[in-house]
């Protein structure tokens, strides 16, 4: 008898994750603009309930504290201070750097502002950023020494700096609970990820698929009609916002070691997404600023849309010039210099 020879139809591989690792900022801007499309058009798609609700609309903070857990399972023992220092950078120059501007518009405008732009408005959408963008573009853009930063990065994420810089802090007070919950997921995938080699692995394997999820809840509760309500005040304070990507991407990396130098200085040329409920903080602690706050609530929101589209392609962009010219981490120095070698990246990476 001859042998029999069975062929086998073979599933054609469409590589969809690799693909989207690829394009710059894939990983956040594919799922994000699903997402986006969807409330938009059909909303109700992610109130059916049951675990589609649970996964693809309220989501968010569960999807970013398992995130958490797999990025902390990425840093290394020796390397805690650089996360710390980073977060500590990042947040000092958002809050200086939207004070600053906030008070210049101020003095030269008076209190109205500029196209409706109050200057606590300014301060508000400046000084907040987009921690869970922050994290998603940390994960395509940086390494786990910047997505670690996000437990001091987090502090910025509400009212408390508007507050603080408009002269109320006697009605504030630090966020003491919120950071520590930021803290707690990334201590335990830092601890089980330097006891275990196999869970480190393992975490470094589910990231791109956590990160695309979470993403997908990020903009779940996004639409377009919130840019119509702001009009053009509110596009220009998100392109405001995302203009300013570029400084802080020049000034985090002139205080930062040559070869820890990277694109995530422009991660946080966003404005927070729930900065659209620090105006009605702000005119609760000084009800003068009640007049202002319907208004200045959509052009945070607006704020918000903008710069959650423009920012992953800032970085790319700024990745990309660093990566032609051998940069920062792509210098030979540099942990993803193998990159630009075309090698594949070592398993301890």
């Amino acid at each position: 008898m001859g042998e029999q020879k069975t062929e086998v139809k073979k599933t054609k591989d469409l590589d969809l994750l690799n693909k989207m690792k690829k394009l710059p900022g894939g990983l956040v801007i594919i799922p994000l603009v699903i997402a986006v499309l969807i409330a938009t058009f059909v909303p109700q798609a992610f109130q059916i309930g049951g675990y589609v609700t649970a996964l693809f609309y309220e989501g968010n903070s569960a999807m970013m504290g398992f995130f958490l857990i797999v990025c902390g399972s990425t840093i290394n023992i020796k390397q805690v201070g650089m996360p710390l220092y980073k977060g500590v950078t990042l947040t000092g120059l958002k809050f200086v750097l939207g004070v600053l501007f906030g008070l210049l518009v101020g003095r030269i405008c008076g209190p109205d502002g500029f196209l409706g732009i109050t200057p606590f408005v300014m301060i508000a959408a400046i000084t907040n950023s987009n921690g869970s963008l922050y994290i998603s573009l940390s994960s395509q853009f940086g390494n786990a020494t910047d997505t670690g930063a996000i437990s001091i990065l987090s502090l910025n994420d509400g009212p408390f700096f508007t507050l603080v810089a408009l002269g109320a802090t006697g009605l504030a007070s630090i966020p003491i609970n919120s950071l520590i919950a930021t803290l707690v997921p990334i201590l335990i995938g830092f601890i089980w990820g330097n006891l275990d080699a196999g869970f480190r692995k393992a975490c470094a394997t589910a990231q791109p698929i956590v990160t695309f999820f979470m993403t997908i809840s990020i903009g779940a509760k996004t639409d377009v009609k919130t840019i119509v309500t702001a009009g053009a005040a509110g596009i220009v304070l998100g392109l405001i916002s995302a203009v300013l990507a570029v400084v802080f991407f020049f000034l985090f990396n002139l205080l930062l070691p040559k070869k820890e130098r990277n694109a995530m200085g422009a991660a946080v040329g966003t404005t927070a997404l729930n900065s659209a409920m620090t105006p009605a903080a702000v005119a609760e602690a000084d009800p003068s600023m009640a007049q202002y706050t319907e208004m200045a609530t959509a052009q945070c929101a607006t704020a918000s849309i903008i710069t959650l589209f423009l920012c992953p392609f800032i970085v790319a962009f700024f990745d990309k010039m660093m990566q032609k010219k051998q940069k920062g981490i792509y210098s030979p120095e540099g942990w993803a210099h193998y990159k630009v070698m075309g090698e594949e990246a070592p398993a301890e990476m």
